[in-house]
């Protein structure tokens, strides 16, 4: 569909190539490796700085580094010491939301669904499918209901289908954020596969029901529930049956040789074709790639690899999940040079954290309240907090947020996402370990049940 000029192509991914073709000025921008190049220096900079002084899970540090770079390029600017136009010029050249959604995800999911442990995800598959489902659609109308009155409240007259627009891009938990906490976290197992299914399964539905509400915003029409729902079931189930075929066809050709060079060959064929097939045959390239690496990482793991090759395989990708995350985090924080802020954006957006939480927080504890009343099997102790501080938002929400058509309310919308962003990064990520800790100081215990089988206690 097109609106005011920007061409939005939903072209079968949950992600969606939303092209941004306006946003190109006759700059001179740079080249791809030039932009490749000062990226990666950046992020190599900024993890030596975390990894030897700051020590913070790289995810927080490197954010922190990133826009503290930022503001000071912002600073020097502002004095006229450097030219403000010609950075915001270079960061400009860098499509943001084309990079995250339809280059640097795959990767990201693919990695990160290697190692979810796929008996552990059957077992808690009810709560991740209500949670990934239902509550995003809840958290998305709570989030842009209470939006929309803190609108108002800060005297900025928002219509009610854009303050919905911020509440669907806000409400899915980042995959790729969540992921790279949860590593340095001792999370009881069973908590951190929900949180991980969650995250990695639940930016489906979010960005249906961000899609939906656009062309409603964009064309004045109203979707039909029919119409919604086809949608989902193309984009999901589709994307779900083709990651099973390819993962289960590159499974097949692994357990036919013993050769690690080209079984990671494979593995990287499996992510780039298949991610752009499912982009062709309009279906959910993302979830497509989640499942095949689900079955990588379990049956052909198992049963298809060598001990050499495993090793091989987990090396690979960890370094791949490494080097992107820190590129990505270093864009997150190169982002705010070319952000439009306003003192009345900058209020609303640190309304809007208050209300993510609120959001988050109801949108978990009603599907674990009502599972805890219709089974005799229980969430963990704490398991409420922890979901609802665990929630955090990443580098999917400020893509979508750039994604929106240029509107008199579309630089509010995108300062209240990268505030919203940058405390869940910073201030959630940095503390939900000690959360965590101080919840379950003992390790989980796994027993065989759909759910968590611990003693329930009075707190959440």
């Amino acid at each position: 569909m097109t609106n005011n000029g920007r061409d939005i192509n939903i072209d079968g991914s949950i992600a969606g190539t939303i092209s941004l073709a306006n946003r190109s000025a006759p700059y001179a921008s740079m080249t791809f490796f030039q932009s490749l190049a000062a990226i990666l220096v950046v992020a190599a900079v900024a993890s030596y700085i975390n990894a030897r002084y700051l020590k913070w899970p790289p995810t927080v540090g490197l954010l922190v580094i990133s826009l503290a770079g930022s503001l000071i390029v912002i600073l020097l600017g502002e004095l006229e010491i450097i030219s403000l136009t010609d950075a915001e010029r270079i960061v400009k050249t860098i499509n943001f939301e084309e990079v995250v959604l339809n280059g640097m995800l795959a990767f990201l999911l693919f990695a990160g669904a290697l190692h979810v442990d796929l008996e552990r995800l059957r077992r808690q598959k009810v709560p991740i499918t209500i949670m990934a489902t239902a509550g995003v659609a809840g958290a998305t109308f709570i989030t842009g209901t209470l939006f929309w009155l803190a609108a108002d409240l800060v005297g900025f007259d928002l219509p009610y289908p854009w303050a919905l627009l911020f509440g669907a891009l806000i409400a899915p938990t980042d995959p790729i954020a969540v992921l790279g906490i949860l590593k340095g976290v001792k999370a009881p197992k069973s908590l951190e596969t929900k949180i991980a299914g969650e995250s990695l399964f639940n930016d489906g539905i979010a960005i249906v029901v961000f899609l939906t509400i656009l062309e409603t915003v964009s064309s004045h029409t109203d979707p039909t529930p029919g119409s919604v729902s086809l949608f989902l079931l193309e984009e999901a189930v589709g994307g779900a049956a083709l990651g099973l075929v390819l993962g289960f066809a590159a499974f097949y050709l692994m357990r036919s040789l013993d050769d690690y060079a080209t079984e990671l060959l494979l593995t990287l064929a499996l992510v780039t074709g298949g991610y752009a097939l499912a982009v062709a045959i309009h279906v959910s390239g993302p979830i497509a790639v989640v499942v095949a690496g689900i079955v990588i990482g379990n049956h052909a793991r198992q049963l298809a690899m060598s001990t050499l090759t495993r090793e091989h395989l987990d090396t690979f990708w960890e370094l791949v999940d490494s080097v992107l995350n820190a590129a990505l985090f270093i864009l997150i924080g190169l982002e705010v040079i070319i952000i439009s802020v306003t003192s009345s954006a900058v209020r609303l957006g640190l309304l809007a954290i208050p209300i993510m939480l609120v959001a988050r927080f109801i949108s978990v504890s009603i599907p674990i309240s009502l599972i805890r009343l219709t089974s005799s099997r229980v969430f963990s102790d704490g398991a409420i907090r922890i979901m609802t501080w665990g929630g955090l938002r990443g580098g999917i929400s400020i893509a979508l947020a750039l994604s929106l058509p240029q509107s008199e309310f579309r630089d509010v919308l995108v300062t209240a996402t990268y505030i919203v962003v940058v405390f869940s990064i910073v201030v959630q990520g940095l503390t939900f370990g000690r959360l965590v800790i101080s919840l379950h100081p003992q390790p989980d215990v796994e027993l065989d049940t759909d759910f968590d089988v611990e003693p329930l206690s009075n707190a959440p």
